[in-house]
């Protein structure tokens, strides 16, 4: 029998290394970009045509290259970053394996244009599908400038697995901010089919962020800094109150390289502990800077993922650097013993002003010695009690707190201590007012039913009732707007503002009246009548967040996705008293629902206890 295995051509195994590394346009912004900074380059423009699909130029003013290593640069595993295995340990550059060119020439068309200062011409090379297709001088300025047209043309299995122009712009863009973050130092210009989107000048690191970010981001921001002889850290923390509900402005860099930690995310976390929000999560944007020998960048094709050798160690001092960070600026309740003067001590204002000293209530008659309960004078007197047993007497209802027994419902008053007594005297008043509907934690919502007891999640029930509202309303050609009394102005991060203007059309169909207004503004004159909104500003960012982390790109099956969005960014929050009449109307509206049990997006709505599982609780 012959031999079976062969050894793939050039070509095929290009196409399978770029499985690895080119996942997605975004991808390929982030190699290039990050080929430019390691070529000195202190300039670097972006331009994007259809999200990275029909055309990805990077251009930068870096060193450039010889025609020699222009050539080699497409070569698999050509780098001018290591020489032998010990190199892999000690990296400080952004690229190394030498994978990124020759996994891009393999799946798309590339136009190469580069140029060395002491060279007086450059070079051009045009590569289609791993293919030279010509190797020429060219004359061009100073640096390198790539051109990647028709990605992943000759491997349309991998393009029509490719997402929608938003969410390939979205990634590009989240790229774009891991690179520049850590390189305030670099101009960055990004255009997107004409549009620019960033336009970053040199700067600081706060500035840097708040450019990304949007200019509302920096009243937040509180300055973190902590030097050890294991690592240095710097950077900024977000004060809890402007936490958001979902993830998105969390940012870990080492030695200027953006990563993934959960570890070291969880001691940021724990620093926050009993200051966040329910369900909510801080910003960060930490910079950790330590030898390079210790930590090991190569487990991941996108090395994004790094792995430390002492992060046991790190991961104190990076919870006590936020910590302290939040202490010095009062956002952590502290006593600072080193500081002078944190404690006032009252002094009279003028000379000879007396000082009020604390009321104390006695008891005139008491006589300690007294031991004999006779008529005579200073005995004790069963109608003239002491101190102590009238406030007995005052307290003694006290006893009974908690008991349904002892006092009527409309005289108990609920004890914080406990904190299951106030819903049990909740409970109570629902008892004896006859009603058999009650809210619990102002988040359930109570009613015994025929089998049982039935508990109601009230978020999610008008999540479902506001998601079916949304979806007849898109059916009806009629679509009812509240305008605004005071229209309002909305700024958005480039990205953000991106993502509403892919949906905006679809918005208008809801019912919103958004108008763009400038670079990444936007005016809101008007909501959907179905949705009583006290801050439209609010809803907005709330169903951006939603919609970013959707999972559905078909276009189809867009405006059911915005319909799922606006719901749980408009529902109800957790927390929130209802009155009988609207916990009332909540059920009736939920019960109209075609299906009240569970959420658009799958969740259990409500759950019913029976009775016999009741009646087994008190037989243990």
């Amino acid at each position: 029998m012959s031999d079976i295995i062969q050894l793939l051509p050039d070509a095929v195994a290009n196409q399978i290394a770029a499985g690895e590394v080119i996942q997605r346009p975004a991808s390929v912004v982030k190699e290039l970009v990050e080929n430019a900074l390691d070529a000195g380059a202190t300039e670097v423009t972006i331009n994007i045509k259809d999200a990275g699909k029909t055309l990805i130029q990077i251009s930068d003013n870096g060193c450039g290259m010889s025609p020699i290593d222009a050539r080699m640069a497409f070569e698999r595993h050509a780098t001018s970053k290591i020489r032998n295995a010990n190199d892999l340990f000690c990296i400080r550059t952004m690229g190394f394996r030498g994978e990124a060119l020759a996994s891009v020439a393999a799946i798309a068309d590339v136009e190469l244009r580069t140029k060395r200062m002491e060279d007086e011409v450059g070079t051009f090379i045009h590569i289609i599908g791993s293919e030279v297709k010509t190797q020429e001088p060219a004359g061009i300025s100073n640096g390198t400038d790539f051109k990647i047209k028709n990605l992943f043309f000759n491997v349309p299995a991998r393009r029509k697995f490719l997402k929608s122009n938003s969410t390939e712009l979205k990634h590009i863009i989240w790229e774009i901010q891991r690179i520049a973050l850590p390189n305030p130092n670099i101009k960055f210009s990004f255009v997107h089919n004409g549009t620019s989107l960033y336009e970053l000048p040199v700067t600081s690191y706060r500035k840097r962020i708040v450019d990304v970010f949007g200019k509302t981001l920096n009243q937040s921001l509180v300055s973190v800094k902590e030097e050890t002889s294991i690592v240095k850290i710097h950077g900024f923390v977000g004060q809890p109150k402007y936490a958001r509900k979902t993830m998105g402005e969390q940012f870990f860099f080492v030695n200027g390289r953006y990563m993934r930690h959960p570890y070291f995310h969880k001691a940021i976390t724990q620093a926050y502990e009993q200051l966040l929000p329910p369900d909510t999560f801080p910003s960060y944007f930490l910079f950790l800077e330590l030898d390079p020998g210790e930590i090991d960048i190569n487990v991941h094709p996108t090395k994004t993922e790094i792995k430390f050798e002492n992060e046991r160690d790190i991961w104190p001092i990076v919870h006590a650097a936020v910590r302290e960070s939040l202490g010095k600026h009062n956002v952590v309740p502290s006593i600072d013993f080193d500081q002078r003067g944190s404690i006032d001590i009252p002094v009279p204002k003028k000379s000879g002003e007396g000082v009020r000293f604390p009321d104390i209530e006695i008891n005139p008659g008491y006589n300690p010695f007294d031991t004999e309960k006779s008529g005579n004078a200073g005995s004790f007197n069963p109608s003239a009690t002491t101190y102590r047993e009238k406030k007995n007497l005052e307290n003694w209802e006290d006893l009974y707190r908690g008991s349904q027994l002892k006092l009527k419902p409309e005289d108990q008053e609920p004890r914080e201590e406990f904190s299951g007594t106030k819903d049990l005297y909740a409970q109570t008043r629902e008892q004896y007012s006859g009603k058999k509907v009650m809210q619990l934690k102002q988040r359930y919502i109570l009613t015994p039913v025929k089998s049982g007891l039935m508990v109601i999640d009230q978020k999610r029930a008008h999540e479902r009732i506001l998601f079916e509202q949304f979806i007849e309303v898109m059916k009806s050609d009629s679509v009812a707007s509240q305008q605004q009394l005071f229209p309002q102005t909305i700024e958005l991060n480039p990205a953000d503002a991106e993502l509403l203007k892919s949906i905006l059309e679809d918005l208008l169909s809801l019912g919103f009246d958004i108008r763009e207004f400038g670079k990444n503004t936007f005016v809101m004159n008007g909501t959907p009548g179905v949705l009583d909104v006290s801050s439209p500003e609010m809803i907005v960012e709330k169903l951006l967040e939603e919609y970013k982390n959707s999972p559905v790109d078909a276009r189809s099956k867009v405006k059911v996705q915005i319909a799922i969005s606006l719901a749980k960014a408009s529902a109800l929050e957790y927390g929130v008293e209802l009155k009988q009449e609207e916990v009332d109307h909540l059920i009736d509206n939920l019960f109209a629902c075609g299906t009240p049990n569970f959420t658009p997006d799958g969740k259990k709505v409500l759950t019913i206890i029976s009775t016999d599982d009741i009646e087994k609780s008190f037989l243990r």
